[in-house]
């Protein structure tokens, strides 16, 4: 059977494709990339914010529309919060809440009677990736969180948190870099709070397995909470290895916002993670989310984030404009801000970020770096190539030869910023 997989949202619903398409795989069955060619389509839906579950909605009826002979599978957060209206949906023959997702590709082939075919009859070797060509996986380590942020809807969707065996992420790692993968990226929910529901396991213990047990050559994180990270965490980035960027979420700049919000890690103790990210790691870039107009948030307090966010410095901000979402507690709270508030502030946190990300990017000019090459185009009978360096920022770089450097790892001297794109210009060395 064709099966067809689709994700809208975070980096663990891709993850969570992978794992699919690979049981589904070692089944018999074939992953393609056009939802008109499948007999199954999925999609895993998101819902962090009420246009994301929008979405959700959109893309769900366009598949079917696409489609409609095609038996459609439903799961994720949207899915899992809105399960009867998702059920009753025109053309939704199966909906899998979060809490049952690791079965999904059981159920499907149970539900719909999909023919098993033994794994020894399965292609040696065969790639677990729903798309051929990958040069970087996500590698789902948990699921959930004990955490109650407030304005969260996600962690009320996800449930308690969930930790993989060390071992069973080693031996996927491992299988994902004979297949030629070069980056890997660890994702959950809750990844800072990996290994909570085992004993004596880590994120930490997780990374110093990862680096002494497999030969990936790029490992990075998905989203970790500031708050979960020990003293000597970035002792491990002096194995080069580990990429030199980490997404650490803040929120906000104020702390009676952060209170607000049930944030765990305060202004002052993110600054002094940062100080010593950037101390002991060479080039480490921090990226980071600020919800912008979230209850109450004063005046005041807006100019707080506007100043914290200037005298910190982020390579890049993720900005989200807050919206109500019905179960969280934010959505009780009084005094919101009006919305033509929160657009102009949203608008003037984009400029900010802006400017920082390229005083980020000059900051790596004049420096020869590795590049993972993801794409290759060519135009007028010039090759370009387009990859992300260890601290995560994308380089473009030209050659009139036509060397095969698309998932190639190779070294290259960031010469120029083009400022209209925020794109490094790199020449091969």
């Amino acid at each position: 059977m064709n099966i067809h997989l689709k994700a809208l949202g975070c980096r663990l619903n891709e993850a969570e494709l992978e794992q699919w398409s690979q049981t589904f795989r070692s089944n018999g069955h074939q992953i393609v990339q056009s939802s008109p060619d499948a007999d199954v389509v999925v999609l895993n839906t998101c819902a962090v914010t009420n246009e994301a579950s929008a979405k959700s909605r959109r893309l769900m009826n366009r598949l079917y529309r696409d489609n409609p002979a095609a038996k459609l599978v439903v799961s994720g957060c949207y899915a899992t919060l809105q399960a009867d209206e998702v059920a009753d949906n025109l053309g939704v023959d199966l909906v899998v809440p979060n809490d049952r997702k690791d079965q999904l590709p059981e159920q499907v082939m149970k539900a719909f009677e999909l023919p098993i075919m033994p794994k020894i009859m399965t292609e040696p070797g065969e790639s677990g990736l729903f798309i051929r060509g990958r040069h970087r996986a996500f590698i789902k380590i948990q699921d959930g969180c004990r955490y109650r942020c407030t304005f969260c809807i996600v962690t009320v969707a996800r449930g308690e948190e969930r930790s993989r065996q060390e071992t069973e992420i080693i031996d996927e790692i491992n299988q994902l870099s004979q297949q030629g993968i070069q980056e890997i990226v660890l994702t959950g929910v809750h990844v800072g709070g990996y290994g909570s529901d085992l004993d004596n396991s880590t994120l930490y213990s997780l990374v110093q397995r990862v680096l002494a047990e497999t030969d990936i050559p790029r490992i990075r994180f998905a989203s970790v909470e500031p708050w979960d990270l020990p003293d000597n965490f970035f002792a491990l980035f002096s194995d080069s290895r580990l990429m030199p960027h980490m997404h650490l979420p803040i929120q906000s700049g104020a702390d009676s916002v952060l209170r607000r919000m049930a944030r765990r890690c305060k202004t002052g103790e993110f600054t002094t993670l940062l100080e010593q990210a950037r101390r002991d790691v060479p080039g480490f870039n921090v990226t980071t989310d600020i919800i912008v107009g979230f209850p109450g948030e004063t005046e005041e307090e807006w100019a707080e984030t506007l100043a914290y966010v200037e005298q910190t410095g982020f390579g890049h901000i993720h900005i989200f404009t807050y919206s109500e979402r019905e179960g969280t507690k934010a959505a009780r709270l009084e005094n919101r801000v009006a919305e033509p508030v929160r657009k102009q502030r949203s608008q003037t946190l984009h400029q900010l970020a802006e400017q920082l990300k390229q005083n980020w990017l000059r900051q790596q000019l004049g420096q020869s770096v590795n590049v993972l090459w993801e794409r290759r185009r060519e135009e007028g009978g010039q090759a370009f190539y387009s990859g992300y360096t260890p601290n995560y920022c994308k380089v473009i770089a030209q050659t009139d030869t036509v060397p095969a450097l698309v998932n190639k790892i190779t070294p290259v001297y960031l010469g120029a910023l083009d400022d209209g794109s925020a794109i490094l210009q790199g020449e091969f060395v």
